[in-house]
This record gives structure tokens, C-alpha cells and sequence, in this order.
């Protein structure tokens, strides 16, 4: 399964590539394959490279956006875990413009994972909405999740 933690914008947010390239190095050790950050330009830009990455699965694309579910660390790492154990090829989790998702753009997602822009606690990245990688010697409480999976 590959992932993408992708954003919407001109040029990176503040803090986008150092946030991204923490969790790309953490969770590569629990993932067999290619974990990428692009930035689109446009909502219409990512909804077009969704089109282009359909393979024998359709992309899934997860909004961060403060409407979505709220998921803990443990729930996250369930469903991520079910997802590469069902075949999903690649996750996209896309982080919005800054005038937030579009209606069209909430409607066509595959699922909304609450934005903690509304909500930053200790287990969540301000900029993100991800959960909070865990520590290389603290992997994440699912066993569902094991290293090179």
C-alpha cells in the first residue's frame, strides 16, 4: 500500500515539509512500500492525479477537515491496518486549501478525518490532523500494524 500526505496550496504552509518529512520517516519502518508528500496547486489538481492513480482499486482520499470523523491513534491504526488488509493500492490523506474543502470536494471524498484546527490535543499535529507518529521504539498500540506490513 502506498500513501501520500498531500496538501493544497502555491507553496507549502509553514512547517508542511518538516511535518511531513517527520511522519514519512517514522511510519516508513511499518510500511512496505512508498509514502509520498506532493503539494497540488488546486483542489482540481488532486482530484485529477486521484483520476490518473486509479489502478485495480480506486484511491482513497481522506480530507482532514474539522466536519470529519474524529479517530483516535489506536482507531486509525484498525482502519489503516484494514485498508492495506482489504488491498487498497493507496491512501491519500490531503490536508485543504485554506479556505477549507469545497462541498463538491467533501461529497466525492472516500472519508473526513477531523481537522484539529477545531480540536489540538497532545496526540495530534497542530498542522496536520494526523495522529501524532509515534516514537521509532513506541510503534503504534495495534498489532494490526506490525513493521514491514
Amino acid at each position: 500500500m502506498r500513501i501520500w500526505i498531500a496538501a493544497i496550496g502555491a507553496r507549502p504552509r509553514e512547517g508542511f515539509n518538516d511535518l511531513a518529512k517527520l511522519y514519512l520517516d517514522r511510519i516508513a519502518g511499518y510500511l512496505k512500500s512508498a509514502i509520498e508528500a506532493p503539494l497540488f496547486r488546486s483542489e482540481d489538481a488532486l482530484w485529477n492525479a486521484v483520476e490518473r492513480e486509479r489502478t485495480r482499486t480506486a484511491p482513497m482520499l481522506v480530507l482532514l477537515d474539522e466536519r470529519g470523523k474524529q479517530m483516535g491513534s489506536e482507531d486509525f491504526a484498525k482502519w489503516l491496518g484494514r485498508e492495506r488488509d482489504d488491498g487498497r493500492q493507496l491512501v491519500i490523506f490531503a490536508i485543504g486549501p485554506a479556505n477549507g474543502w469545497s462541498d463538491e470536494s467533501r461529497k466525492r471524498a472516500s472519508l473526513l478525518l477531523n481537522d484539529p484546527g477545531a480540536r489540538t490535543g497532545p496526540r495530534r499535529h497542530r498542522r496536520t490532523g494526523l495522529p501524532r507518529p509515534h516514537h521509532p521504539r513506541r510503534p503504534p498500540v495495534s498489532s494490526s500494524m506490525k513493521p514491514g506490513q
